[in-house]
């Protein structure tokens, strides 16, 4: 009995310490239009406080957030906590009519989350229409009082995050690009903390750059908020230790250049042990869509070391980044990612649900006019196992399932692809066209969860970053053409994958996933490339409640904003 007591005593007074060293951090969101001057043009653009891009948030983890978003803008807007697993709290998780409805004009929503079990560098975003491209920011998660990095304290930190810059309105692009059906006009640029820097016309002035002493470690939070673009990233000159994606940790390795999804985020460490002058950093595309257009810039920042020779060069120098077709490069970036392994981090053996899903676009035939001009007088689509998901507008998916609040969505999202076919060859015209509809699929709480995702060649295909909301999940394997179980399960990595929250499925080929259905709620799974959501590039689960003593969503809060 004596025993029992001091055990209970020790656990108490370990929670005691665990919420005495937690933090709470209350934070005002204003949503608002802000002028702005890029590429020799002022215009007016969406910003939170003013900032492009938004401020940046740091905390520990276990720490708590209040997140005031005051929309003064005139579209309706809700803001995404990307890569938070948000346990117990699906109402902060933000997705417009997922998750909750939007913040009208005028109105305001509070998040509230905790950070749980989660170190390393996330990001926030608009999750409504195409607003994402300038309302994003950094969300840095250091480790808990009294605990370390895995590797030595680098002596400087810099977010670095990368997006695309259009000329015109954000939504009046997207708008056109859902009148017509056909692809969005191209960015003008992409951007380093929101200026594109030196290559560009009219942009030397704001280049972003960043000061460094001979010899200092750097730790470069690298996140894509690219709108549709994934991206390679280098420094010129320069090495890149890899040492966290997506808030976890890898194991350590060197390398010159690496790829980053839209939505995704990598660790880099930088040392300074370089001859003292300036570097470029240097983003440009990835580009894997056959004959499609992309934005073939190149954006830049200046790493400038202190105390120059004279004889520095006064014009930074650029590094040799891939060409932007250079699948080769990304995948050995990608084979080489290894989680570090954990006694609660372990990798589930057995499965209860065994899925596979194709993730491609489409082509919705259509009478030619102004709303056809996709190929041959078509309307671009995009699905997951033939289903184009449409979002409700009455109310949320989330309050719906939690109010059961009927016809808002189905149970009956398919497991498996209705057709069977050659994925990656030549697919009959006949399977282009997907179905629509709100379909969604129940997961039973606890429950061990493998996904396979599988790139189709309808129209082209693409790399497709694909992003599970609440969750992470663990990277099992990955490959090119049709994914085959009798003999690609015997290369599944079940020792160290990589865990994410968003993984690119290969150009042409799989990528499979395990996770444990262990949060409770409604949780959107899409492409983070906005116009294939857009056009319907996702699905949603729904994981059952737990009961007893396991994992159970809060209420919804009394501000949540309503349709």
């Amino acid at each position: 009995m004596e025993t029992w007591i001091s055990c209970l005593i020790v656990v108490i007074l370990s929670l005691l310490s665990t919420l005495a060293n937690a933090e709470f951090h209350s934070h005002e969101f204003i949503v608002q239009e802000t002028s702005v001057t890029r590429l020799c043009r002022t215009k007016n653009i969406i910003t939170v406080n003013g900032q492009f891009p938004g401020p940046t948030l740091t905390v520990r983890n276990g720490d708590t957030l209040f997140v005031t978003v005051v929309n003064r803008a005139h579209y309706n807007v809700t803001i995404h906590w990307h890569g938070v697993r948000q346990m117990r709290t699906p109402w902060a998780d933000g997705p417009e009519y997922v998750t909750q409805c939007p913040i009208r004009p005028g109105g305001f929503y509070t998040y509230r989350f905790t950070i749980e079990n989660q170190e390393g560098t996330l990001w926030w975003h608009a999750h409504s229409k195409w607003l994402r491209a300038t309302v994003y920011g950094a969300l840095v998660i250091l480790p808990k009082q009294g605990s370390n990095f895995p590797f030595s304290l680098p002596q400087k930190d810099i977010p670095v995050i990368l997006g695309e810059w259009w000329k015109r309105d954000i939504i009046a692009v997207q708008r056109r690009t859902q009148f017509t059906g056909a692809a969005p006009n191209n960015s003008d640029a992409y951007t380093i903390n929101g200026q594109p820097g030196d290559l560009y016309r009219c942009s030397s002035q704001g280049t972003a750059k960043y000061s460094v002493n001979p010899g200092e470690s750097v730790l470069l939070r690298v996140i894509n908020a690219a709108l549709n673009q994934q991206l390679f990233f280098s420094v010129a000159n320069h090495m890149l230790t890899v040492v966290g994606i997506d808030a976890t940790y890898n194991k350590p390795f060197t390398t010159n250049v690496i790829m980053v999804g839209p939505g995704q985020t990598t660790n880099v460490i930088l040392t300074a042990n370089q001859s003292p002058s300036r570097y470029y950093m240097a983003a440009r595309a990835y580009a894997t869509a056959q004959n499609a257009q992309f934005d073939n810039t190149t954006t830049t920042a200046i790493l400038e070391y202190t105390n120059l020779n004279s004889g520095a060069n006064s014009r930074p120098l650029l590094p040799q980044l891939p060409a932007f077709n250079d699948t080769t490069t990304a995948t050995a970036f990608a084979n080489r990612l290894r989680s570090i392994p954990s006694n609660n981090m372990r990798v589930p053996k057995q499965i209860d649900e065994n899925l596979f899903f194709t993730v491609g676009l489409g082509l919705v035939n259509c009478n030619p006019g102004p709303r056809c001009q996709g190929p041959n007088n078509t309307r671009f689509a995009a699905s997951m196992n033939n289903v184009s998901f449409v979002l409700p507008r009455r109310t949320s998916l989330l309050q719906a399932y939690y109010q059961n609040i009927p016809g808002i969505y189905t149970l009956d999202f398919p497991p498996v692809p209705p057709v069977q076919f050659d994925y990656t060859g030549n697919v009959s015209r006949g399977l282009w066209q997907p179905r629509f509809g709100t379909k969604l699929y129940k997961l039973k709480f606890g429950s061990t969860v493998q996904i396979v995702l599988q790139d189709t060649a309808i129209f082209s295909t693409e790399d497709h970053p694909i992003h599970l909301h609440g969750y992470h999940f663990w990277v099992i394997g990955q490959g090119f053409g049709n994914f085959n179980a009798q003999t690609d399960t015997a290369t599944f990595n079940l020792n160290d994958p990589p865990l994410r929250n968003t993984i690119d499925v290969p150009v042409g080929g799989w990528a499979v996933i395990r996770f444990v259905a262990d949060n409770p709620g409604v949780w959107l799974f899409h492409c983070h490339i906005d116009s294939h959501l857009s056009w319907g590039l996702a699905m949603s689960f729904i994981v059952e409640n737990g009961i007893g003593e396991k994992q159970t969503m809060e209420p919804p809060p009394r501000d949540l904003p309503q349709c």
